[in-house]
């Protein structure tokens, strides 16, 4: 087993509309997810959150304590959410084990200490998609499946963005600290998420594409409502979107994206939202 880990600073409103793509693909996109019998994580400095995946191939993955966190386990001060997007696995939470099928969801309270990862065929390997948190409480681990999700039908084929919004790990399905995930997915001939766009000063999010078709890609947009940017991006690849930023996308297929959050505010709809024609 392998484990990479890596942070990203925090840019204001200001210094990344000076950014070329290559300085916005490095501070914001996370071009690798997944990969055989390695962990990938990467912390933002944007309520440092983290994002990233587990691959079990030939062996179970062991979740580590990065030095750079400071604590005596990963977990010590920090809630972690899981989806797994690849086929059936299973996460170990201090001794307990929790099998996820394809799609389904796992929270993890604060102060847990142990957590592992392992496939149920090494020949068709789970991935586990994590995101983590700051917490400071600590709350039950609880598996979510697609019945438990709080699930919203938004947009139309007519508008090119009819699509089914799972809410998984959120307050209004499970107790957490200031996470919360959920899986957006678009219907056949549909291909914008989140429009018209909104942003929203008490959280930041993490938006992770998967589902895309071979040979097809998605144009993820962030920036702000007047100064908007754009980030082209390929299968099981991950955006970093900062409280200020709208976090929207249109793909040249329709596609499925996992959403995470963080910040001081557990509601769903505090959003500021911005009419289509005034995005500049």
């Amino acid at each position: 087993m392998q484990e990479h880990f890596e942070k990203r600073y925090a840019f204001s409103p200001g210094e990344t509309k000076l950014m070329d793509t290559e300085k916005l693909r490095k501070n914001f996109l996370i071009s690798k997810i997944f990969e055989a019998d390695h962990i990938h994580l990467t912390l933002t400095h944007y309520d440092r959150y983290i994002a990233g995946g587990a691959m079990p191939t030939s062996e179970t993955l062991q979740l580590s304590n990065p030095d750079y966190l400071k604590a005596s386990y990963f977990l010590e001060r920090r809630e972690m959410g899981i989806i797994n997007v690849g086929d059936k696995g299973t996460v170990t939470v201090d001794g307990t084990a929790y099998e996820l099928q394809f799609k389904e969801a796992l929270y993890i309270g604060r102060g847990s200490k142990g957590v592992s990862f392992s496939s149920a065929d090494k020949g068709k390997p789970a991935k586990f998609y994590i995101n983590s948190t700051p917490a400071h409480h600590a709350y039950p681990t609880k598996k979510v499946t697609a019945a438990d999700a709080e699930v919203v039908e938004m947009g139309s084929l007519e508008t090119a963005n009819h699509r089914v919004i799972n809410k998984l790990l959120v307050n209004s399905v499970l107790q957490t600290c200031q996470l919360q995930m959920g899986m957006t997915e678009l219907k056949t001939g549909s291909v914008w998420n989140t429009m018209p766009v909104h942003t929203h000063d008490r959280r930041m999010e993490v938006y992770f594409y998967f589902e895309v078709p071979e040979g097809q890609s998605v144009c993820h947009f962030m920036g702000e409502t007047q100064e908007t940017r754009h980030i082209w991006m390929q299968n099981e690849q991950a955006v970093i979107s900062p409280e200020w930023s709208i976090h929207s996308g249109a793909g040249t297929s329709n596609y499925t994206f996992i959403w995470g959050m963080a910040g001081e505010n557990l509601d769903y709809g505090d959003m500021d939202h911005c009419a289509i024609n005034d995005i500049k």
